[in-house]
């Protein structure tokens, strides 16, 4: 049994793979070009005391807190409950229209 499944895949795979036939058979693989690599591009070395360490991620409490309401309202809206903001623009939204 397992002859007649190898020979099957045999015959299969023979119908699905091209044939290398004449000039594009394949022989002998072709040397391997060695591209040389680029020089660096920095070679000076960075002074770490030259720059301020910035941690942009970290917020302020106010920002954390605005940030905070803004994912608690676009949570809510999925369930279908609207608690946007109580102005728009400097101008202050009637309740009805939240």
């Amino acid at each position: 049994m397992l002859d007649l499944t190898v020979r099957f895949f045999a015959w299969v795979l023979s119908i699905c793979t091209p044939r290398p036939r004449g000039r594009h058979r394949l022989g002998t693989l072709p040397p391997l070009r060695i591209i040389p690599a680029p020089p660096p591009r920095f070679t000076e070395l960075l002074d770490g005391n030259a720059s301020r360490l910035v941690r942009p991620y970290v917020l302020d409490p106010a920002e954390y807190r605005r940030q905070r309401e803004r994912r608690r309202a676009a949570y809510l809206a999925t369930l279908g409950i609207d608690v946007g903001p109580s102005h728009i623009h400097g101008v202050r939204v009637p309740v009805a229209a939240r």
